[in-house]
């Protein structure tokens, strides 16, 4: 019996809607399908956490609660990690990573009618198991037995040459510029010259709106805008995509008090409480805007793997940097490694420990250090240095984190609404700052 879910998505367009798993599984459609007698498995796929997830354990509770010996296999994902969650003895969920980066392998061997059917006599427990599979072509070879000259088939051939050709048709290596350097989202400290959202911030937002007015501006994004680092070398259209595959635009509030602007990011951010008297009744509001914080809200921030997933440092200051990104790592391909000593560095990557413990890995990396980032980030344009007299300022933002400004615009005090904004960057969209930027400015 297998069931598909999301999780409890509020960003859904408005034409839509996300019904909360919790409400779904009371239905009777699903009330009668766990309480099928001629089930040997239960399967839950979908776009939902599998570790720390209320819409994964109420799922699980409610199959428990009508059938307490059927196993059930979880296949999860949102949260861009590598993760394995035992719920039970006979109950497992695997997430396998972001980008398909990793290709995750489940097993489960001895499965069978169990005692909840009256004609047959229960089995001995099912084992589960799991890997992570780096995807590349030496992870591949490994697993299939095959070689460079044996692992392509005719089939594989024709699929990797309709690709070619449709690359080539959406011109998707087109060259916009040049990186003069890696630029990365996690693995650079923010703020670093190596941070993506650093060059976003100091560079590439200010540069855009100097170009377009002299008035003072903020500019806000999420930083879940950016999804993937920019490495040194060739930045194309499929670069963009990679980086930034969002078509949302830009977006301006006119003339809002500086005295409440200069508040937004802080808020946003959720450092900290921004609490003023005369807006206490908006406390319902400051609860909507602690949803910032759960992991079920990737929308605004990249996803953030867990100690468990990366080695986390703290930063004591801009030039402690891991030797990692050193260049000779940059975009070197993962390696299948044994599990014996190793004569050569190990590649960075992914280094799983989850709730069977540490061995998930199929390639043995050395770990990569992770950096926390901000929900937001923000770039101030035409301001003067001395701010006390400055009245107003313009806020411009990603349109996607609208509701969340017009949110704490309305806590902070001031009413504003979509019959206030207005389009602005000349209508480009996230990607078309990005490409235009890289153009001007980074030459090959």
């Amino acid at each position: 019996m297998a069931f598909g879910f999301l999780f409890n998505f509020q960003g859904n367009a408005n034409n839509t809607v996300v019904q909360r798993v919790q409400d779904t599984i009371k239905e009777k459609w699903f009330q009668d399908a766990i309480r099928d007698k001629d089930i040997d498995l239960f399967v839950v796929a979908g776009h939902v956490p599998v570790s720390d997830s209320s819409e994964s354990d109420a799922i699980f509770k409610a199959i428990r609660d009508v059938t307490w010996d059927t196993p059930i296999a979880f296949f999860g994902g949102h949260t861009h990690i590598r993760d394995y969650h035992k719920f039970d003895k006979i109950a497992y969920g695997l997430e396998s990573g972001r980008y398909m980066e990793t290709l995750g392998f489940m097993s489960i061997s001895g499965l069978g009618h169990h005692a909840n059917n009256s004609d047959t006599t229960s089995l001995a427990t099912p084992e589960f198991k799991r890997r992570y599979i780096d995807n590349n072509l030496y992870s591949l070879y490994r697993h299939s037995g095959k070689n460079e000259t044996t692992f392509s088939t005719e089939t594989g051939r024709k699929v990797s040459a309709s690709i070619s050709a449709a690359r080539q048709h959406l011109n998707l290596d087109h060259t916009y510029g040049c990186a003069p350097r890696d630029y990365w989202l996690n693995r650079a400290p923010y703020p670093h010259e190596s941070s993506i959202l650093t060059w976003l911030e100091n560079e590439v937002l200010p540069d855009t709106v100097r170009n377009l007015t002299k008035s003072p501006q903020l500019i806000i994004t999420n930083t879940g805008a950016m999804r993937f680092d920019i490495f040194e070398g060739p930045f194309t259209i499929d670069t963009t995509f990679l980086v930034s595959p969002f078509t949302s635009g830009f977006h301006r509030l006119k003339n809002v008090p500086y005295k409440a602007a200069k508040q937004l990011l802080q808020l946003l951010n959720n450092e900290g409480k921004i609490l003023l008297p005369e807006m206490m009744v908006m406390s319902a509001v400051h609860r909507d805007l602690g949803k910032f914080t759960p992991r079920h809200l990737w929308e605004l921030a990249p996803p953030k793997p867990p100690v468990s997933q990366w080695t986390q440092q703290q930063i004591e200051n801009d030039n402690d940097i891991d030797e990692t990104l050193r260049r000779e790592f940059g975009q070197e391909v993962m390696k299948a490694a044994g599990r014996g000593k190793h004569d050569t560095p190990l590649v960075p990557g992914y280094t799983t420990i989850d709730d069977a413990g540490k061995d998930g890995d199929d390639t043995i990396h050395a770990p990569i250090r992770f950096y926390d980032v901000p929900n937001c980030i923000q770039a101030e344009v035409n301001l003067p240095s001395d701010k006390k007299d400055l009245e107003t300022v313009d806020i411009v933002y990603n349109e996607f984190i609208e509701r969340w400004i017009l949110l704490a615009l309305r806590f902070l005090g001031e009413d504003y609404g979509e019959k206030d904004v207005e389009a602005t960057f000349d209508g480009m969209s996230f990607t078309d700052v990005l490409s235009e930027w890289v153009h001007k400015n980074w030459a090959c």
